[in-house]
């Protein structure tokens, strides 16, 4: 990466990093743009260079967030002291990790609140990058080196994580229908079901 590029990637990266603090401090609709490009440090015109308003940038952020969540929980699963097999095990690891985080950290699990499925899914639309640590790509991997075969995996994925990320929300923050511990089985249980039905019956 030249110098343009990484003065680049570090003036977006300090605008993420202000405008995520101010969002969980103020709140989305108090902050403006001035507040985040004068946190930044940077002029007003750097910041459309990279976003189109400050929905925008929160849009990206979600995504960039919870991309990271799913990076963390994939290097978790890389270096368990027991390997973790099985697409299903291997699955309810990386959702175990995101949720042990996010209880940890409720200020991005009201920031995130029920969009983990842009970490999982949609991030490269969203933030219009691809890298090489994209969840899909792993999830897809994962598939490829199951045993079983399965169909419509894009939907398995998608039903997976929307069911974690609402269940998990409501369970953590208000401990409905039980608290986030209590809860957990009765959630990994759902998602062996979900992903059983997604395997090719011969």
């Amino acid at each position: 990466m030249g110098k343009v590029d990484e003065n680049k990637k570090k003036k977006k990266e300090t605008l993420f990093n202000s405008a995520y603090e101010l969002f969980i401090t103020k709140g989305i609709n108090s902050t403006a743009i001035s507040d985040i490009v004068e946190k930044a440090g940077v002029a007003k015109g750097t910041f459309y260079l990279y976003f189109k308003d400050k929905y925008d940038i929160r849009n990206k952020l979600i995504a960039h967030k919870t991309h990271e969540l799913f990076h963390a929980a994939k290097l978790a699963l890389d270096q368990a002291p027991d390997p973790v097999t099985g697409l299903d095990e291997q699955l309810i690891f990386v959702m175990n990790h995101i949720i042990d985080t996010l209880v940890l950290n409720i200020p991005l699990l009201n920031f995130i609140s029920k969009n983990l499925v842009m970490g999982a899914l949609r991030s490269v639309l969203l933030t219009g990058e691809r890298t090489d640590n994209d969840f899909y790509e792993t999830f897809l991997e994962m598939v490829r080196q199951d045993s079983y075969e399965y169909q419509d995996v894009d939907v398995m994925l998608f039903t997976i994580v929307e069911l974690a990320g609402s269940a998990g929300y409501n369970s953590i923050l208000y401990q409905e229908p039980l608290p986030i511990g209590q809860y957990k089985p009765f959630l990994y249980r759902s998602v062996r079901l979900i992903i059983d039905s997604h395997r090719v019956k011969y």
